[in-house]
């Protein structure tokens, strides 16, 4: 009998345990980092209150994009110590997300998307990418989910 998969705060929980008794000191930073955003999510607005999976999942993806955009700017400052540590930490958070689209898999699943609702034209891009959005699921960088939407209404 397998064993039943556990929320996924509870996994992020148990797997810093783990880490700190391995001592990965990366791991573990990046694993409390998360865990504080998830708990600061959770606590936010006029009532407390458990986060799903998918919304757990939200705050991981803001982090990681936290961690690429940090990166970039010690690049660009010629910190590349910091900007090392942020990709480390970036690469910590990606183990608990789902796998990116592919290129194609992101021009099918707009190309889909768009016929479903039957938007076509560059006027309907808002509904167009709340649409998109809802589908992906976390799955792409909004940047080049709004790309690929233009592109494929531009036609």
């Amino acid at each position: 009998m397998s064993q039943p998969t556990r929320p996924l705060k509870a996994q992020l929980e148990h797997d810093l345990r783990q880490a700190m008794k391995a001592r990965q000191d990366v791991l573990v930073s990046t694993l409390r980092m998360a865990l504080t955003s998830v708990r600061n999510v959770e606590v936010a607005g006029k009532q407390a209150r458990e986060l799903s999976d998918d919304e757990v999942v939200a705050v991981l993806i803001r982090e990681a994009k936290r961690r690429r955009e940090a990166a970039e700017a010690f690049d660009a400052a010629g910190r590349e110590d910091l900007a090392s540590k942020e990709r480390a930490e970036e690469r910590e958070l990606s183990a608990y997300l789902p796998q990116p689209l592919t290129d194609q898999e992101l021009t099918d699943l707009v190309r889909t998307t768009l016929a479903e609702h039957g938007l076509s034209g560059p006027r309907q891009i808002g509904p167009a990418m709340r649409a998109v959005q809802a589908k992906a699921a976390g799955r792409a960088d909004g940047g080049r989910l709004a790309a690929e939407v233009r592109r494929q209404l531009a036609t």
